[in-house]
């Protein structure tokens, strides 16, 4: 089995190594030390397609494969991890299960913006008692009519501050 990259991830990987060694290196420290969110990184990473990147193009993603997402994300990561999580949830945790299990309709509404780094999503998993452990949530969604009533408490959500929509467990 050869394992080589092929040009295609080979030219992902130059990209972006050389945003994350130019713009994003270099402030990683303060990011972390000031607990800023790197808003202008988010909209750097929108303007390289790395917010959605198996999203396929026809709703806005770049339509990579896995491997060059793990190369993307291992790129950030490297230069900064806070700012390769904040990449990740877009993609995994948000972008993946819309692609997966959203209808026509929550892709076009949700995803084609999340992909586009027009928007920012979240990932509402942990509770104070639970931490995240996903079979000890406490909250819960029930039918009223044609809505879902959601009670519950979630904490320590990646991107919350800044998300304009999240994925709820």
């Amino acid at each position: 089995m050869d394992f080589s990259l092929s040009d295609e991830h080979e030219a992902l990987v130059r990209m972006v190594h050389d945003f994350a060694t130019r713009e994003v290196k270099p402030i990683a420290a303060e990011l972390d030390r000031d607990h800023r969110f790197p808003a202008e990184l988010v909209a750097r990473m929108a303007e390289l397609g790395l917010m959605g990147i198996e999203v396929p193009p026809e709703l806005d993603g770049s339509g990579l494969d896995p491997v060059a997402y793990v190369l993307a994300m291992e790129e950030v990561s490297t230069a900064c991890a806070s700012t390769g999580v904040i990449m990740s949830v877009n993609n995994s945790l948000v972008c993946d299960p819309l692609m997966k299990f959203g209808t026509a309709e929550q892709k076009e509404r949700w995803l084609r913006p999340l992909a586009a780094g027009e928007k920012l999503g979240c990932f509402q998993l942990s509770e104070p008692n639970a931490g995240s452990d996903a079979a000890a949530q406490k909250t819960r969604a029930v039918r009223d009519g044609d809505d879902f009533v959601i009670n519950g408490v979630k904490n320590w959500i990646t991107n919350g501050p800044q998300a304009d929509t999240g994925i709820l467990m």
